[in-house]
């Protein structure tokens, strides 16, 4: 499960990407994604100091996107928030580290298996950009009009 602030990160970036030239108030994005100010505070400095983000201070200021939507994928944000995307340690690319009860990771099926997992997860993740969510969304309240 990703965390609340993740979450809160990849609906803010969506609700950017639907007017990426723009610039964005904190006080904007929280109304209109449901963020409380002082945690979307934090993920924008966060975003920020990844390269995901730039701002801008005083008259006309505020966030934008420094980036391509196109260019910007779930998996870059769900490391950047919570780390290791695998369910153990030792199936992890960035994050890992040896699992202490296990005699040969070579032969070990527990590694296999949540590599396996890890994966399909990443490809999945590395797929999807912030520029296809919008498009989702886009396509989700056209069908909910119907």
């Amino acid at each position: 499960m990703i965390s609340k602030k993740c979450k809160y990160a990849i609906h803010a970036l969506v609700h950017m990407g639907k007017n990426p030239e723009e610039k964005f108030l904190i006080k904007d994005i929280s109304e209109a994604c449901n963020i409380p100010k002082k945690f979307l505070e934090a993920i924008l400095l966060d975003l920020k100091r990844a390269g995901m983000l730039g701002s801008k201070q005083g008259k006309g200021g505020g966030y934008f996107l420094r980036r391509d939507t196109e260019d910007i994928n779930l998996a870059e944000v769900v490391r950047l928030f919570d780390g290791a995307i695998a369910a153990v340690p030792c199936a992890t690319h960035k994050f890992y580290e040896p699992c202490q009860e296990c005699e040969d990771e070579e032969t070990c099926s527990v590694r296999d298996a949540f590599l396996q997992v890890r994966n399909a997860t990443v490809e999945m993740l590395k797929n999807d950009t912030i520029a296809g969510l919008v498009k989702k969304e886009a396509k989700l309240k056209t069908r909910k009009k119907r």
